[in-house]
């Protein structure tokens, strides 16, 4: 097959040979759908189907070599360059071949125990996790402790070769249906509550662990609260250090904000356009400025995202920091929920159609993206200390041990 991509080199058009013929025997091409289709399902049938399905693409993805490009080989990666992921994108972009919620797990959990975990723990949790076998939940937020995730209290008591954990997790995506969680608890409260956090691999089949959903105004039950009794969890599932669990929960966040930012839920310019063009607004010098607007943003965040995800590959510092990818995101979500409701007015609210309820869920949708992966007041904090290197907002909490803060 030749010609695959003028700019291809050899080596590059082989590859992209092997992924097109390998996507044309195994997978379908995408279908046809409305524009107007939610991005959400509305009964819990249905969204657990999406995620087993996921689990089952990346691991056939997995067998044929077709994911974890620039993983180790010796961690059932590829030891390959940035440039196989972008072509497999490219390519996959007709196909369904989507994995799911495990893709973000990956992208939070992976380049995490890269940096963090010691050999024998890459040996054995990054091969499961690319080939999705672990399908791993976040048990970080509590309901006392979100936006402030280091003042978290869930206990974890050292009992010879295991941690004795107790305490509550919420808004916990999928873990009702994960077999795997990475989990931060509270193993010294003598300490100042960054310096007494540990980051801990658990097995979600383990007895004193449940899960349960928390249905949304859609109807499914993506979140849950997670309670742990008395639950057991080897020492040997620490990552990083025992009390030292803050730096790889930021590593974690850090990827969450990237992820999030990295443009995987696709660009509205064409909706944006058609709305515009049906309810009479493409000639608007107010709204067609709008739309320039959101149409700039969206490629800016796709050209931030690109550059945060290639160094990512490359286990590089990224060049900007995450925070502005997951703040850029949630602007734009705003500014696309009024862009929607400027143009097509009470119609955009009152109606129960297909495309009203998409208006309506753009409209909705900033309040979640403005919370979820950290709020937009936190990640304005991050960028201000991280990149600027502006001094800490005065808090009386940094340096008094967690037990003695106010509750």
């Amino acid at each position: 097959m030749a010609n695959l991509n003028s700019t291809d080199t050899g080596e590059q058009a082989d590859f992209r040979q092997k992924v097109r013929a390998w996507l044309e025997v195994n997978t379908e091409p995408k279908k046809a759908k409305s524009p107007w289709a939610v991005n959400f399902h509305t009964n819990d049938d249905d969204a657990r189907r999406e995620f087993e399905n996921g689990r089952a693409m990346l691991k056939r993805l997995f067998d044929a070599g077709l994911t974890a490009f620039t993983y180790p080989k010796e961690y059932g990666g590829q030891g390959g360059p940035a440039w196989m992921a972008s072509i497999f994108r490219e390519e996959a972009s007709q196909y369904e071949v989507s994995t799911g919620f495990v893709s973000a797990t990956i992208a939070m959990l992976g380049p995490t125990l890269m940096r963090h975990a010691n050999a024998e723990q890459k040996a054995h949790y990054l091969p499961r996790l690319l080939s999705g076998e672990y399908g791993f939940c976040q048990l970080f937020s509590e309901p006392g402790a979100g936006s402030d995730l280091a003042g978290l209290g869930c206990r974890a008591v050292r009992d010879g070769d295991e941690f004795v954990v107790n305490g509550q997790k919420v808004w916990n995506s999928a873990a009702q249906w994960c077999n795997w969680g990475m989990l931060l608890a509270r193993t010294d409260p003598d300490v100042p509550k960054h310096q007494g956090i540990t980051f801990l691999l658990v097995d979600m089949s383990t007895p004193g662990i449940e899960a349960r959903p928390l249905v949304q105004a859609t109807g499914a039950a993506h979140f849950n609260e997670v309670f742990l009794t008395d639950v057991r969890i080897p020492v040997a599932n620490v990552v990083g250090e025992i009390n030292g669990g803050w730096g790889p929960a930021r590593t974690v966040l850090s990827n969450e904000s990237a992820f999030i930012g990295s443009g995987n839920q696709g660009s509205l310019h064409a909706k944006i356009l058609l709305l515009a063009r049906q309810f009479g607004k493409d000639s608007d010098l107010v709204i067609r400025q709008e739309i320039a607007r959101h149409y700039t943003r969206e490629r800016l965040l796709g050209i931030m995202g690109e550059r945060i995800l290639a160094a990512v590959r490359r286990r590089e510092t990224p060049p900007i920091d995450p925070s502005i990818l997951k703040l850029y995101v949630a602007q734009n979500k705003v500014l696309s929920g009024n862009l929607v409701t400027a143009m097509a007015g009470p119609a955009s609210m009152a109606g129960d159609g297909e495309q009203a309820r998409w208006m309506q869920a753009e409209l909705v949708g900033r309040y979640g993206i403005s919370i979820g992966g950290g709020t937009n007041e936190v990640q304005k904090n991050n960028l201000a200390e991280r990149a600027l290197g502006l001094p800490r907002e005065p808090r009386i909490d940094q340096t008094v041990p967690w037990k003695d803060v106010p509750k």
